[in-house]
């Protein structure tokens, strides 16, 4: 199973590794780069080659990015819209060097032009994306969100309507947060409605399109638009939602990744993971 956490950066691209294992992951999320700035350091050829040997001698099958908060390809601004576009390529040439093959990221937020134009926004960008970054092996994943203020992707449809309009649909996936939907009105804390939520999803959006999902409690209840992450079993999904996924053979091959709360040492990422792997039973 391909289960791990988002795990920290800090000190050299290669120490996400250290942490990873240090954790016993199977698969990790990590930036690329300072996930609050627009600008970063070239990654050096002996960055890379300790990130490569490390991750041969490890556990890890599966390595995913995030992008940065800052990127916004729904922006009306265009300027705005243009520099995430070059930043989201900048980051994917990282991805491409370090033999990361997919890369999440937030939709985008409108700012107030309304969901359609945002979301056209969103489309003519991927599709700019997709030709400068052909033939680097990185895929785009699309994130679902909670719909905090005017962000987009907090219904499966959004989803459905980006990917259907991109160009080069073969190179878009998607990833489905736990917290994020669950905040959005989709209710995975029962049998029945976990069931409703992900056949809605296979049909609107295909789970043959998944490569990720976050796995992340609530702390805010059903609906709530609210983004905010909670320990596994410690929210308003329960542990319940969390022992349907782990046992959900249709996400065999997706990587099920933590972005719970957590300190330096990590403890809280063992005591979430040691949750989760406790409740597999297939």
């Amino acid at each position: 199973m391909l289960l791990g956490a988002h795990v920290s950066i800090a000190g050299g691209m290669d120490k996400a590794i250290e942490r990873g294992t240090f954790l016993s992951c199977t698969a990790i999320q990590l930036f690329t780069k300072n996930s609050n700035q627009w600008h970063s350091k070239p990654l050096t050829d002996d960055e890379v080659v300790r990130f490569k040997t490390l991750r041969n001698e490890s556990s890890i099958k599966l390595i995913i990015a995030h992008d940065s908060y800052l990127i916004n390809l729904a922006s009306g601004n265009s300027e705005l819209r243009e520099k995430s576009a070059n930043a989201l390529i900048g980051e994917m040439d990282r991805c491409r060097i370090l033999e990361i093959p997919y890369i999440v990221i937030h939709p985008g937020a409108h700012l107030e032009i309304g969901e359609d134009e945002g979301i056209k926004n969103i489309i003519n960008s991927l599709d700019i994306i997709c030709v400068k970054t052909d033939g680097w092996g990185v895929d785009i994943a699309l994130e679902t969100t909670a719909g905090q203020g005017t962000n987009i992707g907090y219904r499966f449809e959004h989803l459905n309507r980006i990917i259907a309009g991109v160009k080069y649909t073969d190179r878009i996936k998607t990833c489905i947060d736990t917290c994020h939907i669950f905040a959005a009105g989709y209710d995975i804390s029962t049998a029945e409605g976990y069931e409703k939520v992900i056949n809605e999803f296979n049909k609107l959006v295909g789970l043959d399109r998944l490569v990720c999902i976050h796995l992340n409690d609530s702390k805010k209840g059903l609906d709530s638009r609210v983004d905010r992450h909670e320990h596994i079993g410690k929210g308003c999904i329960g542990k319940e939602g969390f022992r349907f996924i782990m046992n959900d053979k249709r996400f065999y091959n997706v990587a099920r990744i933590i972005e719970t709360p957590k300190g330096k040492e990590m403890m809280e990422d063992k005591l979430n993971l040691t949750c989760l792997r406790k409740m597999i039973v297939i």
